[in-house]
């Protein structure tokens, strides 16, 4: 596993962001009040975002009590500032998402302007809708959940379901991983004549043409699989073709990767000479990370929207950073600029 270094990256800059050359750092996180505080979920993402804003983390304070109960206590004034709160709600889900809620609700006692919750991987979200009787919605009582603690606004990277963003009665800046994951890929000496892009299920295709659109509009191919249960699934065939191609998987969030390797199969059966799996959110809950250093692929790329750890790493893996994504497009929002253009 490395990290790759997306320092580089000229799409995301414009005229008044902290990295473009004409605005110093310290105007950027000083006479600003903006503020960026984060969780324990993924410390080290916040850090490399307030590092692309010039900033340095606001002082809070996350401890738990012997029962387990969250105690947050920000270590600074808000008073009057635009806060942003940097926590995925990565396993463990719910104490992740418990920890969001009461730090949301200390910047709101303690007079926050604005309070904007980022959360680069949104847990629950695949709860998103009734497909059998007597279930919830899950995703809409989150939404609920952030709302009501006192959230202005959501920043979140790649939700499983556009419509997840309806739920929230709140703004919801959406953001995607894709530009990371095209401009590592750009890097690689791959001719596009030999790409194909291909989705993991029927549900992905939107997100896997606009893919491929990018990727020099290369051509499309579906998994087609019949879901047993939640983490089970069928693979029955694939529409397209894929023989001595090069076959890219996209897919927002790898779980225990059970629909991207039963995919890499049968992309394998179908003659594809390389397969390479592209996915945002690194859950890898197990067994998620034998399964993707079977052999099966040539290389799986993920985000660090979701913290990998070191039991985790595998030769193939390859991470990429978003924080300079994330850090643009929380410069725009406190700038009030557009958050759209930097995908176009």
């Amino acid at each position: 596993m490395y990290d790759y270094s997306n320092s580089a990256m000229p799409f995301l800059f414009h005229s008044s962001s902290p990295m473009s050359g004409t605005t110093t750092a310290t105007a950027a996180g000083g006479g600003s009040r903006l503020r960026i505080f984060s969780g324990s979920a993924n410390t080290r993402l916040a850090q490399e975002m307030a590092c692309y804003l010039g900033m340095e983390l606001g002082k809070i304070k996350i401890k738990r009590f012997a029962d387990g109960e969250i105690y947050v206590q920000l270590q600074e004034s808000v008073r009057g500032c635009d806060v942003f709160l940097v926590q995925p709600t990565c396993p463990p889900a719910n104490e992740n998402l418990m920890e969001l809620l009461i730090m949301i609700d200390a910047c709101r006692r303690a007079s926050a302007r604005n309070i904007t919750a980022v959360i680069p991987y949104f847990g629950y979200a695949r709860a998103d809708r009734k497909t059998q009787g007597r279930e919830s919605i899950a995703a809409k009582l989150v939404a609920n959940l952030i709302t009501e603690a006192g959230a202005h606004r959501v920043l979140a990277c790649d939700l499983h379901s556009g419509q997840s963003i309806g739920y929230f009665d709140i703004p919801v800046d959406h953001v995607y991983g894709q530009p990371v994951i095209l401009d590592y890929l750009a890097s690689k000496t791959m001719c596009p004549d030999d790409v194909v892009v291909v989705s993991p299920d029927v549900g992905g295709v939107a997100r896997a043409r606009a893919f491929a659109k990018k990727l020099s509009d290369a051509p499309l191919a579906i998994v087609d699989k019949r879901r047993q249960g939640h983490n089970q699934a069928e693979v029955v065939h694939l529409i397209g073709d894929v023989k001595g191609k090069v076959a890219i998987m996209v897919d927002d969030m790898i779980d225990t990767a059970g629909t991207i390797t039963k995919g890499a199969q049968l992309l394998h059966r179908e003659g594809a000479r390389a397969v390479y799996a592209c996915s945002t959110h690194a859950v890898f809950s197990p067994p998620a990370v034998e399964r993707l250093s079977s052999g099966l692929f040539q290389e799986v790329i993920v985000t660090n929207t979701v913290p990998v750890v070191e039991h985790q790493s595998f030769p193939q893996l390859t991470v990429l950073s978003v924080a300079n994504l994330l850090g643009e497009t929380i410069w725009r929002v406190h700038d009030d600029c557009s958050v759209s253009s930097i995908f176009q």
